[in-house]
């Protein structure tokens, strides 16, 4: 159906009262706190807070079935098999979930039972990603699958080439990855990338530089951190520092290296040039993507089982990765080695106690939650909302991103994601400090 035409359909009025409800709905739960019980935070949060409290007890058993479905599935579709490090990924989910069990049924070594670890990992990131992912799923999907994206794209691509040297349509991808998940935006740009409608480099682009995790995820974040009153200001200031950083990153190597090709030689579909007429011409995406939309039924249904998939997939690689780096940041100085590469951007910047941050930076190319881990707790604001920024901007970290990324047609080595996070991590840091001071 085209533009035209469904703009003289009686159901247009139906799609334009989609659009917006459902958007304002999505944003609501996401960007606007309110306060219930003395808490501030935003209705994401107080659901999920909520529904973790009705269940009780059995929230335990309901993350055990997780882990026990997540380490199955690698073996059971054969994925384990794609590659070595897919494997290793996949018996490292085997000790996730031995940890797991340990750590719900009780007992196991004194090393993992320590409160800054097993419990730490299992009730501050694991309990919360378990369900908060696929109840943010529903309402990221309100977000992502009715309009909004397709309305802000157009009017993000006069500055996407510009400023990000990527097509117009590669907004909705950024977006999307933002607000819905990294396996969401890897899985579009992939698909664009094999149609021809991105070039080699465009997708390593969109891939590394807009492929963060989701709100899901930041709000474990600033939970972590004690900065959920903050919220909404974390939230667009790691939204401005991750494409900030971005910018910088597409114009040095090895991004600016890449071939400007396309996938196999396929034939490059570029992109239309809109002119004139933005305003209308959003709305009109709009509607058609609502048109497009399936059934809320159904749309519901395959984003919670989206999410559910999405939470096997990360929590067995919490308990095994994560616990790795955990113990190798108290118990071995590899972290304080390298650690030392980023406590000099720390320093220049003026931020309390540099080689804490350094090490902390460092953490993340294991797991992404483990900055977080280190500066909790820290008396300094300005340095928690920091290291929350690189949480997000870093993008690239090995329990889960990594794999995922090594499984797509995306031409990026091992070596030039290493590259990358080094260079995203030291830019957060050099671009948030100061924009943290200024705004807290």
């Amino acid at each position: 159906m085209t533009s035209e035409s469904l703009t003289t359909r009686p159901a247009r009025a139906s799609h334009v009262a989609k659009f917006i409800v459902f958007s304002l709905i999505g944003i609501a739960m996401f960007f606007i706190p309110i306060t219930l019980n003395g808490t501030s935070t935003i209705p994401l949060d107080h659901l999920v807070t909520f529904i973790r409290k009705a269940l009780g007890p059995a929230v335990p058993f309901y993350i055990l079935i997780l882990l026990l479905a997540g380490t199955i599935m690698p073996f059971a579709t054969g994925g384990w098999k794609a590659s070595k490090l897919r494997m290793v990924f996949a018996f490292a989910n085997v000790v996730g979930l031995v940890v797991g069990a340990v750590l719900i049924f009780g007992g196991g070594p004194a090393w993992l039972t320590e409160d800054s670890m097993g419990p730490f990992l299992l009730n501050k990131l694991v309990i919360p990603v378990g369900l908060i992912v696929p109840i943010g799923a529903v309402f990221l999907a309100l977000l992502v699958g009715y309009g909004l994206m397709e309305f802000l794209g157009i009017f993000c691509q006069p500055v996407m080439r510009p400023l990000w040297r990527t097509p117009g349509r590669s907004a909705v991808d950024a977006v999307a990855s933002f607000v819905g998940s990294y396996s969401l935006g890897l899985l579009i740009t992939d698909r664009m990338y094999r149609g021809g409608r991105y070039t080699g480099r465009e997708a390593a682009i969109i891939a590394t530089g807009f492929s963060t995790v989701s709100a899901s995820f930041m709000v474990i974040v600033a939970k972590a951190l004690d900065l959920m009153a903050y919220w909404s200001t974390y939230f667009w200031l790691a939204l401005v520092v991750t494409f900030a950083v971005t910018a910088i990153t597409v114009r040095i190597p090895p991004l600016s290296r890449i071939k400007d090709e396309t996938y196999l030689g396929v034939e490059h579909h570029a992109e239309k040039k809109i002119t004139g007429r933005r305003a209308a011409t959003a709305w009109n995406e709009a509607l058609l993507a609502v048109h497009r939309a399936p059934s809320f039924a159904k749309n519901m249904r395959d984003n919670i089982w989206d999410g559910l998939k999405m939470a096997m997939a990360i929590l067995p690689s919490i308990l095994s990765v994560g616990l790795a780096g955990l113990l190798l940041a108290k118990y071995t100085p590899v972290f304080d080695w390298l650690g030392y590469l980023f406590a000099p951007f720390a320093w220049v910047v003026g931020l309390e106690d540099p080689l804490l941050v350094g090490k902390a930076s460092a953490t993340g190319i294991a797991e992404m939650f483990l900055p977080a881990t280190l500066a909790a707790g820290h008396e300094s604001i300005e340095l928690r909302m920091v290291v929350a920024i690189i949480c997000v901007s870093a993008i690239i970290f090995f329990s889960a991103l990594v794999p995922c990324l090594l499984a797509t047609s995306i031409p990026l080595r091992l070596r030039d994601m290493v590259i990358i996070w080094f260079i995203r991590v030291a830019l957060t840091i050099l671009i948030a400090t100061p924009l943290v001071r200024l705004l807290m």
